[in-house]
């Protein structure tokens, strides 16, 4: 079971430091419990119950198939998600975001292709057919390539949704988004408008250790989807094997009962 989100835990996390009240946005106005020191203070309550809500939805994605795009480019946050996301074998972008990245799918996809023909070039001999130069050029192409798209390498459809850190800082994987109606959740901090996203966390997006505490929760229920989605398929595996088995044995044959013949009258 998915790890219980628990407010004393989140708490100690420092997930309730928002930004200074000079910063808001009003549209936070309902995940704000108080003022103190000129900083807005986060209703944890509320996290914990946005938590549970968007823990649900992530659980039925990761159990249905589906992948879960993980974005976080800001330095406090890149290290946890790439870390966390790999965890639960989901897609993750923690470099620069790729312009077009889900609107121009495509381009995206044969850049990944590129990597993979260059790879194939390395094993079959043809690298090495080519001059120094080019060799060096082919290397620098794919650890560029490597360090962008790397970590989407499996991705190979367009994902059922995106978990962000920081919708102000990724306000162009939310445009993205958007276009294409893929659901967005989100740490959604003071300073930022949570009618952008569809499963707001409202919650400290600064402090890594307030990231590490929501990524571990959100990707413990993602993990949680996907492991049962495994045992629905070893059940189904298991189901028709019993039925192959059953289908596969041989009929048997059932004798028809033996009545005795009637006697003939004896003859006077």
């Amino acid at each position: 079971m998915a790890n219980k989100v628990e407010v004393k835990d989140l708490l100690e996390a420092g997930v309730h430091f928002g930004h200074m009240t000079r910063k808001w946005d009003p549209n936070m106005a309902p995940y704000i419990y108080m003022e103190r020191n000129g900083i807005h203070i986060i209703n944890l309550y509320k996290t914990a119950a946005k938590i549970e809500e968007a823990n649900e939805a992530l659980k039925k994605i990761a159990a249905s198939g589906r992948k879960i795009l993980f974005v976080a480019t800001k330095k406090q946050a890149k290290d946890i998600v790439a870390e966390k996301a790999a965890a639960a074998n989901m897609p993750y972008i923690t470099e620069r975001w790729p312009g077009g990245m889900l609107t121009n799918f495509v381009t995206i996809r044969k850049a990944v292709k590129k990597m993979a023909s260059i790879d194939k070039m390395k094993k079959d001999g043809t690298f090495m057919t080519l001059s120094k130069k080019e060799r060096l050029q082919v290397d620098r192409l794919r650890a560029k390539l490597e360090k962008n798209l790397g970590s989407i390498a499996d991705m190979t459809r367009l994902p059922a949704a995106l978990f962000i850190v920081d919708i102000k800082a990724e306000h162009i994987a939310v445009k993205e988004a958007q276009k294409l109606n893929i659901p967005v959740f989100a740490m959604v901090d003071t300073n930022s408008d949570p009618r952008q996203v569809e499963y707001v966390i409202p919650a400290n997006d600064d402090a890594s250790k307030s990231i590490d505490k929501i990524l571990s929760l959100v990707t413990g229920a993602v993990i949680e989807g996907l492991s049962d989605r495994k045992s629905d398929k070893d059940d189904f595996s298991a189901e028709g094997q019993e039925t192959a088995e059953v289908a596969a044995a041989p009929a048997v044959e059932v004798a028809a009962p033996v009545t005795e013949a009637p006697t003939a009258a004896t003859e006077e």
